[in-house]
């Protein structure tokens, strides 16, 4: 899909719906992602979710980036 190599990605079907999770867990680039914005802080998160690891939060931002800029959007003329 992207260039880098995302090798934390998955995507199952069986999975949250094949939503991009982190390893096969049932942990979304959405969910960390949404809590990073809300203000939760890595230290936080890989408290609340130990079997996280730091490098799951970074590639799911990378990918949350990546994925934001691979949709080329029309804009009307004026």
């Amino acid at each position: 899909m992207f260039d880098e190599n995302f090798d934390r990605i998955t995507q199952n079907p069986a999975v949250m719906g094949g939503k991009p999770c982190i390893r096969g867990m049932r942990v979304t680039v959405g969910m960390i992602v949404g809590q990073i914005g809300a203000g939760v802080s890595n230290e936080e998160l890989l408290s609340d979710y130990p079997y996280l690891e730091r490098e799951d939060i970074m590639q799911a931002l990378q990918y949350a980036a990546a994925l934001s800029q691979w949709h080329e959007v029309a804009l009307a003329e004026v």
